[in-house]
């Protein structure tokens, strides 16, 4: 189901390209921008509850490259969501599809250009906590970057520090706003730290244990890029996933990408419900 990157490298320095794309979403009709959201696997939903919506497919955004991971719709879609203004990447890069870290982070670059100075990262994960369960929802505090490669590495684009500094990626206030929406709702929400992987491969009962020995709560192949981006490029981030599966050493069973989608679907209504109310709080 995996298909195969076909879009042209380019030579274009990264912040210019990511204007041009600005500028081409402008002239579609994108207007301001507040907040950026991607949407992970199973969760692009969210974006049909966009109200006044522009939809362009990513093969109209000039150096956007398709994605070609289930689960992703491969749009951008803009509008007013719980009242503010949004831009939502339906559908991410991985490094799986044969992207490196630097294209995987593009989308960011581009909400960035466009205004946005807030960011929103959604994504499936696997659960390495044994007392969590398929289905839960997760607050992210932290991250551990087990993929082999960072956004960052290259030239330097001249924005920000050279040397960006990783402490605490996650905004603070809007880890207190997502745990006070998420009591108000009585939605349980796991909180714990996500470890990313290159993929597509799932990992081995030896790399569960070990990357549970290093702190992890949850496991998947996508976010740290992003985040990384978004951090140089000064947004304040908050990040949300759905515990698609249980990615447990002991476990007689492992999820399919079948499953991690269904399990997805069957959570979403409380992701988009969490999600629009810790909105105007962001």
């Amino acid at each position: 189901m995996i298909g195969t990157p076909t879009a042209e490298p380019t030579a274009a320095p990264a912040t210019e390209r990511a204007h041009e794309a600005a500028h081409a979403l402008r002239r579609a009709g994108v207007g301001s921008v507040d907040i950026g959201i991607v949407l992970g696997s199973g969760l692009g939903p969210l974006a049909a509850e966009i109200e006044a919506a522009v939809i362009v497919p990513f093969a109209d955004v000039p150096g956007m490259p398709p994605s070609t991971a289930p689960g992703h719709a491969g749009r951008v879609v803009a509008g007013r969501l719980a009242g503010r203004d949004v831009v939502a990447w339906q559908g991410r890069l991985h490094p799986y599809e044969g992207y490196d870290a630097a294209t995987c982070a593009f989308p960011v670059r581009v909400m960035h250009a466009l205004g946005a100075r807030t960011l929103l990262v959604s994504s499936a994960c696997g659960g390495l906590d044994p007392t969590w369960q398929a289905g839960d929802l997760m607050l992210h505090l932290d991250l551990i970057n087990a993929s082999g490669s960072w956004a960052l590495t290259g030239q330097h684009d001249g924005i920000g520090d050279r040397f960006t500094i990783m402490f605490d990626p996650y905004d603070a206030t809007f880890l207190d706003a997502a745990r006070a929406v998420a009591t108000d709702l009585n939605t349980p929400l796991r909180e714990g730290i996500y470890l990313a992987i290159a993929g597509p491969a799932y990992a081995t009962r030896a790399e569960l244990r070990a990357y549970r020995s290093w702190g992890a709560d949850a496991i998947g192949m996508s976010t740290v890029h992003e985040v990384a981006m978004a951090r140089h490029l000064g947004l304040r981030v908050l990040g949300l996933s759905t515990v698609t599966d249980m990615a447990l050493p002991e476990s007689d069973h492992h999820a399919t990408g079948d499953d991690v989608l269904a399990v997805a679907e069957a959570a979403g209504s409380r992701f988009r419900t969490l999600v629009k109310r810790v909105l105007p709080a962001l």
